[in-house]
């Protein structure tokens, strides 16, 4: 796993999904994440592990199923701006050619971050995908901030 803007995710939990005999079964990965320049603002991703002689080795290529869910876990603080579908995370899914990528972006008209998870491959992309938003709320007294005010033109 090689992580670009964000740090490594934590590991949640992993759930079997096919039993291997002398091998490690497929798997079922949760991790959690924050986002490195929006304070406040965790996401959680689940993504299929391959099990089996070729995943114990680590040359498997995974498939490109993944699930994305992002919150507000506390106030909202935007460290610098960013530009619309810009990666936030990125894991290499196969040895050489696939990664899957978490980019972020704001819809101005709702003050909306707007999350999104996709993989990528050299030759050819996947059109396997999913999206997550988190309204930017008050936290207690707070008034949260405008992600348009931190897109960078």
């Amino acid at each position: 796993m090689g992580a670009s803007a964000a740090d490594e995710p934590d590991l949640i939990f992993k759930k079997s999904t096919v039993w291997k005999f002398l091998t490690p079964d497929h798997k079922l990965a949760t991790y959690a994440i924050d986002d490195p320049i929006v304070s406040g603002v965790a996401c959680h991703f689940t993504v299929p592990e391959k099990g089996g002689l070729s995943g114990w080795v680590g040359v498997a290529e995974e498939v490109s199923d993944v699930s994305l869910a992002c919150r507000q876990v506390g106030p909202i603080e935007i460290s610098e701006k960013f530009e619309q579908g810009e990666e936030m995370f990125r894991q290499r899914r196969s040895f050489v050619f696939k990664k899957m990528r978490i980019v972020r972006g704001c819809d101005v008209k709702r003050n909306v971050l707007v999350y999104l998870v996709y993989s990528d491959k050299l030759i050819e992309g996947s059109p396997k995908n999913s999206t997550s938003t988190v309204p930017l709320m008050p936290w207690g007294d707070q008034t949260p901030p405008r992600c348009g005010d931190y897109l960078d033109d």
